[in-house]
Order: structure tokens, then C-alpha cells, then sequence
């Protein structure tokens, strides 16, 4: 009995003195990574390292379209009513203002905000959106204030890219956003558009998506695609338009991201939501989207 005991002792001892080590060498640079070198199949959130040696915490999703997507991003806009004033970090910390035409550039720089357990709350970004070399995108559109472990259950949209598009641009959206700058008076519509990619739905489908949308806005879009760097009659630029391409330059009222100025003024283009409330929030008739597309954070993902 009392050589088992010992034994026992000594086993706890060896998996604690294991668990403690952890750090030191399970260092993965990316969902995919984690998923493929440790074998790890469930969703959730767990830790990743920056090539620069930063530790940060993320979601990954293991299970979809055969696992290894690592959240990266995500766009929430908590106040339509109170756009073009401050708190856009995408677009603006400092608001709808023409002494900051080109607003923050937080789709090309390395600034990092919020954290993962609360990206349906708050604007987020990590290290892994400039720093981890990726193929495809993946989004979702989640609730406001949904907490983590309901995402994929309460998602009403998902969608990913299969065409290995990022690797023309450079790997990532950092990348690709050097490219094609979210910016005021960054080029003219239609000429200097983004790529737009197609993509395969793993919830809802383009029609559903496509009818989130008002009835202006669904005319003059095409469904079954994400565009980016979508420009504007007015010269302002959108970083990502949601499951559509436009057939003009009406892109602030499916596109968000968008610059810090937006010429025609505020209240009624700017932000992070651009003009997704057109002709009134949540309405869904004109040029404005449903309450559902309005009231939910855009997740991006990578792999």
C-alpha cells in the first residue's frame, strides 16, 4: 500500500511538474498549427505566440470546413445612433472628422484593441491579424454581447474562402490592405476596388444573406462573394463588404470598416457600420439593412 501511494505521489508530481513547463515549448503560431502539430479538435479559446515572442489569447474553430480558422478580428458597432462621434476603432477614435481623413489605418498597421472572450462586444484585434501568414478568410456574424461558448450556436451567418486568395496578397489582410489602403480619396469606384472572392456558406446561404440587405441595396449587389476595399461615389473607402459585391459605388450600405472622413457627412456615412442605416436603423427597406445585420459582430477569421 505504501509503495502505491509513492507511486501515485510521484505520477501527480510528474504531470504537475509537465503542466508548469507548458509554456516553454507549446508555443503554436496559429489555430491551424495547434490543430495539426497537438492534435487539438475542440472550439474555444486558447493561447498562441506572436513570432516576436507575444502570448495572446484567441478563439479557433476546429471543427469547421475541416478546423484550424484563428479569430483574428472582429467589427462591432454597439451605438449606430451615436456614429461619427468617437469610440470607431476601425475607422475613427477621434469620429467623422476632416482633420482626420484617413482615420486610424487600424486595417494596416500593428495597433492591437480588446480581447477574444468579449469580440462580440467590443471592436478586437490581435497580433495574428498582421503576424500569422494565412490562405483564407473566414467570417461570421454573431449577436451583440453573445458570449463565447453560444458563437457558433447563435451565428446566423458563416462563411469562408476556399480560392487560396491571401496568398496574392501577401499572406494576410495587413498585407493586402498595404495594397488597397482603407482610406479617403484612395482611388475612384469602380476602378480601384478590392478583390472580391467567392464564397461557400457553412451557415445560412447567399440568398439568406443576400435579404439582410434593403431592396436598394440587394438591386445593385450580387450575392456569394466578400469584397475588399470597396470605394464609394464620393472617394471614401470600406474595408469589407458582407457576403456581396456591388455593381456600383452605393458600397457604404454593405460594406463596413470604413475610413475616418467620409465626404457626404455626418450622421448619416461614417463609422464602422458606414451606412448600413441609411433609411433608418433596422428598417430593412431602402438602403438600409435588417436589425439582425445591424445588431451583430463581424468575427474574421483566418487559415
Amino acid at each position: 500500500m505504501a509503495n502505491w501511494l509513492v507511486l501515485l505521489v510521484a505520477c501527480v508530481s510528474i504531470n504537475l511538474s509537465l503542466s508548469s513547463k507548458e509554456p516553454e515549448y507549446f508555443s503554436p503560431r496559429s489555430c491551424k498549427e495547434l490543430m495539426e502539430r497537438y492534435e487539438i479538435e475542440e472550439d474555444g479559446l486558447y493561447y498562441l505566440t506572436s513570432p516576436t515572442g507575444v502570448k495572446y489569447q484567441t478563439y479557433c474553430d476546429m471543427t469547421t470546413a475541416g478546423g484550424g480558422w484563428t479569430l483574428v478580428a472582429s467589427v462591432h458597432e454597439n451605438n449606430l445612433y451615436g456614429k461619427c462621434t468617437t469610440g470607431d476603432r476601425w475607422s475613427s477614435q477621434q469620429g467623422g472628422s476632416p482633420n482626420v481623413p484617413d482615420g486610424d489605418g487600424s486595417w494596416s498597421n500593428t495597433v492591437t484593441f480588446g480581447n477574444a472572450e468579449a469580440a462580440t462586444s467590443d471592436d478586437f484585434k490581435n497580433p495574428g491579424y498582421y503576424d500569422i501568414t494565412a490562405e483564407n478568410v473566414a467570417v461570421w456574424h454573431v449577436p451583440n454581447n453573445e458570449r463565447v461558448g453560444r458563437w457558433k450556436l447563435t451565428s446566423f451567418l458563416r462563411y469562408h474562402t476556399e480560392s487560396k486568395f491571401l496568398r496574392s496578397y501577401g499572406g494576410n489582410l495587413y498585407n493586402l490592405f498595404k495594397i488597397f489602403p482603407v482610406k479617403n480619396n484612395a482611388g475612384s469606384c469602380p476602378a480601384n476596388h478590392g478583390p472580391s472572392v467567392p464564397v461557400v456558406y457553412d451557415a445560412g446561404d447567399a440568398s439568406f444573406n443576400h435579404n439582410l440587405f434593403g431592396p436598394h441595396v440587394r438591386a445593385r449587389t450580387d450575392p456569394g462573394f466578400i469584397m475588399f476595399r470597396a470605394i464609394n461615389y464620393e472617394k471614401a473607402a470600406m474595408a469589407i463588404c458582407l457576403g456581396v459585391k456591388p455593381k456600383d459605388c452605393n458600397t457604404e450600405h454593405s460594406c463596413i470598416g470604413g475610413s475616418g472622413y467620409f465626404p457626404e457627412g455626418s450622421p448619416r456615412q461614417c463609422g464602422d457600420f458606414t451606412g448600413l442605416d441609411w433609411s433608418g436603423y433596422g428598417t430593412h427597406v431602402g438602403w438600409s439593412a435588417s436589425k439582425q445585420l445591424i445588431e451583430a459582430a463581424v468575427l474574421i477569421f483566418y487559415r
